[in-house]
């Protein structure tokens, strides 16, 4: 499985809070970008119920770069 494998590697280079994960639609042009898989989600869970959380930040911010990466990909924009 591909997740296990990531995590396996992330493990044995650097460190699970730099992981993001990126699914791409079989036509190329939509994609969901995320910090470490499923974090984001189950932070978010507990922030619903009134509890503290702490993202990884670094992981958000590839996260986000990936998706404005594609973004200018698709829009044919070097500067972004």
């Amino acid at each position: 499985d591909g997740d296990a494998q990531s995590d396996f590697l992330a493990q044995g280079f650097g460190s699970l809070g730099l992981m993001t994960s990126v699914l791409v639609c079989p036509d190329g042009k939509t994609i969901e970008a995320e910090a470490a898989h499923g974090t984001v989600t189950r932070h978010y869970r507990v922030h619903q119920k009134g509890g503290e959380t702490s993202t990884n930040s670094i992981a958000s911010i590839f996260a986000w770069s990936r998706g404005l990466a594609h973004r200018a990909k698709l829009d044919n924009d070097a500067r972004l």
